[in-house]
């Protein structure tokens, strides 16, 4: 095998996947914006949503920040050398890492340390099986962070909040998948779409449930018992007011896709894997002599472009901040507020909160904002810094330090998505601080609205959990918690709860 051409192929592979969504997604996306209520927060959401999708087609840049961890499933021909693709498969991540099309991501998982290149033990993880046709067939997915923690596995029978007991049956099945998607909300970066697996132990349940991610948006289960499921379970979850990004709305699940394996008796597994919007799937037929790709795959039907999908609302009232903002600005905020900032912002994840609960911050951060997310960076060869992607990260891992570290350090606004939790939302009243929600995986939208670099510190940390000085102007934002003790996060989880009790009885027999 020609492997230049190998790694040219998967390098290929590894750029379209990343900042090129799939014409059925694409399809899905569109379907459910013409479907939202104009002038509401979940319309602005997927506005933003398809303008970032063409962004980041247009400019060859991640459509998320999050570029996940690269998970590639390959089957080949017998003869083929499976050590020759894991070598080539290898250079191309470095490569791709290199030209900022996907984010450094890979950490040890003991000191902390960040590879800078996204190799690692057992990264990027690649399976492979052999088959008896004559080409190399390779899938590719990039599951970011946000959606995969909000992977979950039910094992029945068991208990549900809002559904009660779910049994051993397809119906308790039922009542597993519809739970899954009440448990993500906006944290997952909604509307999203999932795969589930049935049966199978603990770890092939979940290698099942993400299997399904693979499969068309459109196409139908031959399974009709799961057909079934599969029509419900999306049209069921469209009814809980979840909503884009968890703001409330008509769209919260874009796809369904369910698979099924024997089981052992002692064990019934039903796993579900999340996956966000930004479902950044696809996979390449690849001639086994030249390494050249022969197919792509997901170009059934028409591409949507979204160039000229601007829909046209009734202008909103934004209020404008500027740091360093103080707390009478602060606590005339309310929730459901558009905000758009000018000037200085700062980044800041998992490390740097967990290093800011013991030390001195490296700037003085009163009156400050904090943005939570883990950008992608490129240094160009005068040495200056550039964000090539930069949206929100999922802001409740920050729950246990955020409330403090607001206090001690004076921070007024914070940014992210999904929302934070009860004591951070006690230190916003008590402190006067705001939480702005900004649009998970509009990576490009945002990094439009970043300037300049003005510095960075704690660069130990890794890019992504380094905290960078950025210059941003109208950076918009929704304000969903406020100085009051108003939450529109609490609000949307209590509202969908009560829906999704509606459920409780038996569907499917």
């Amino acid at each position: 095998m020609q492997m230049e051409q190998l790694e040219k192929s998967i390098y290929d592979l590894i750029t379209e996947t990343s900042t090129n969504l799939p014409k059925d997604v694409r399809r899905a996306i569109k379907k459910a914006k013409a479907s939202e209520n104009a002038g509401t927060r979940a319309a602005m959401s997927l506005e933003t949503i398809t303008n970032n999708i063409q962004m980041a087609d247009d400019k060859v840049s991640p459509i998320c920040q999050d570029t996940g961890l690269p998970t590639f499933k390959i089957k080949t021909p017998i003869g083929v050398n499976q050590l020759e693709i894991k070598a080539a498969i290898k250079r191309a991540i470095v490569s791709a890492t290199k030209d900022a099309k996907l984010r450094p991501n890979s950490v040890d998982s003991l000191t902390g340390a960040n590879s800078g290149d996204n190799l690692g033990e057992g990264i990027p993880v690649m399976k492979f099986e052999q088959w008896e046709k004559d080409y190399i067939e390779m899938k590719l997915i990039l599951k970011g962070g946000g959606c995969e923690n909000k992977n979950i596995q039910y094992s029945l029978p068991t208990e549900l909040e809002g559904l009660g007991r779910a049994g051993r049956d397809l119906d308790g099945i039922r009542k597993c998948i519809l739970h899954s998607v009440y448990q993500a909300q906006g944290q997952g970066c909604s509307a999203g779409f999932i795969g589930v697996g049935i049966g199978g132990d603990r770890s092939s349940g979940y290698d099942l449930a993400k299997e399904q991610l693979f499969r068309h948006v459109e196409d139908t289960n031959p399974n009709p018992d799961l057909a079934k499921l599969e029509e419900y379970i999306v049209e069921k979850a469209n009814t809980l007011g979840i909503g884009t990004m968890g703001f409330g709305g008509e769209a919260t699940l874009l796809g369904c896709k369910i698979g099924v394996m024997h089981r052992i008796p002692a064990s019934f597994y039903v796993s579900v894997a999340y996956n966000c919007w930004a479902y950044r799937r696809m996979a390449i037929n690849i001639n086994p002599t030249t390494g050249e790709v022969i197919e792509w795959h997901y170009q059934e039907g028409e591409k949507i472009e979204f160039k000229d999908d601007t829909t046209e609302e009734a202008p909103k009232k934004v209020v404008e901040l500027q740091a360093p903002i103080t707390e009478e600005q602060i606590r005339a905020l309310q929730v459901g507020d558009v905000v758009s900032i000018t000037g200085r912002m700062y980044t800041g994840r998992d490390a740097i909160h967990h290093h800011l609960m013991s030390h001195d911050a490296p700037v003085d951060l009163n009156g400050q904002i904090i943005y939570h997310c883990g950008p992608v960076m490129q240094k160009d060869d005068e040495g200056i810094w550039h964000v090539r992607a930069a949206g929100p990260t999922t802001s409740i891992r920050e729950e246990p330090y955020q409330g403090d570290i607001m206090k001690k350090f004076g921070i007024r606004a914070v940014i992210g998505k999904g929302g934070m939790g009860p004591k951070t939302l006690a230190a916003l009243s008590e402190h006067g601080g705001v939480y702005l929600n900004a649009i998970g995986g509009a990576a490009q939208y945002y990094a439009d609205c970043i300037k300049g670099v003005e510095g960075v510190d704690l660069m130990e940390f890794g890019i992504p959990e380094a905290m960078w000085h950025l210059r941003v102007e109208n950076f918009t934002a929704v304000v969903t918690m406020d100085s009051h003790g108003n939450s529109l996060h609490a609000d949307v989880d209590k509202s969908s709860l009560e829906k999704l009790s509606m459920y409780k009885e038996r569907v499917f027999n």
